[in-house]
Order: C-alpha cells, then structure tokens, then sequence
C-alpha cells in the first residue's frame, strides 16, 4: 500500500488554498491541502508498527512548527505547479530531515521546497497566464502547526489519514 506523510494547515489557509485548487488542481477531490513531509513511499501491513512507532519517536523529538507563507510561485520550468510558498526554517527543516533519513530514507529526486500546491497539470499558456494573475495578489499567512499524519492512498486515488502524531508529545 501507498503512504505519506504531511501536515494539514489550519482551516483559513485550506480555504484560501481551495479557492485557487478548485479550478487549477485536478488533484482537488483526492487529498485537502497539504504540506508533503515525506513523498508516498510503499510499506505492507506487517511494516506498520515500526513505522508508527519510528514517528511517534520523531514527533516526540520535535516541536511546533511556525510556517509563514510568503508568495506565490512556480515550480516552472520543470513542471506547471503553482503554489503557496512557505519560508523555509529550522524546526521544519530539521522534522523534514528526520522523516528522510535513517529508517526513513530519502526517495526523492527533488530538493525539500515546503508550498501548498493550488495549481498543477496546467497548459503552459494556462500556466504563465494563472501565475501572473496570483502574483499580482499579495499572500501572507503565519500558523504553527502542532502535529503531522501518516497517509495512506485509497483505491481510487484518494488520500486519508491512518495516524496522526502531536509534535513535542509522549503519545
């Protein structure tokens, strides 16, 4: 089975991220807005319990995690993702490095760049159009976030939550 792990932003920045995903995301329906910790990774049944206790460990070993959301970018030219991007620190740098490394190597091919995805699978003229139009917005956003899931993909694509993990907590 499919698994990732990602924090949920508060219901404000979901909204705010619906607003654009509803038209620009064909991803819309199958997951609310999100951060990606971790990307989908495969594990069977039999893994589960040493995967959740490995992250109830990390969730204990971290805190809370300011996020502030600075602009509107692109993941462009590599590919037509628009998104809500989210300045960088330590706390979610090192939560980041702890769910990529050790037990939970690295399977990406791409540099951890924290956002909210609200556009992607777009044309390329839809794409530049879109952007310069989000652009123009200003979009500023602060929350902490106190806690991050575990994910596991549903047969039709979908994503929903086997375990949520409390940051700074024994659980």
């Amino acid at each position: 089975m499919k698994y990732g792990i990602a924090f949920f932003p508060s219901k404000e920045l979901q909204d705010l991220a619906n607003s654009y995903r509803m038209r620009y995301d064909p991803h819309y329906a199958l997951i609310p807005p999100h951060i990606t910790l971790k990307n989908p990774f495969e594990a069977e049944n039999e893994e589960l319990k040493t995967i959740t206790d490995k992250l109830h460990d990390i969730s204990k070993n971290h805190s809370s995690i300011p996020l502030n959301i600075v602009k509107v970018s692109s993941f462009y030219p590599v590919n037509n993702v628009i998104y809500l991007k989210i300045e960088l620190n330590s706390e979610l740098l090192n939560l980041h490095s702890a769910l990529n490394s050790g037990f939970f190597h690295d399977n990406s091919d791409y540099q951890f760049v924290p956002h909210i995805t609200i556009g992607q699978s777009l044309s390329d003229d839809e794409h530049s159009d879109v952007l310069g139009q989000l652009r123009m917005s200003k979009v500023q956003h602060k929350e902490t976030i106190d806690r991050f899931h575990l994910l596991y993909q549903l047969e039709n694509g979908s994503w929903t939550v086997y375990e949520t993990f409390q940051l700074g907590k024994d659980c």
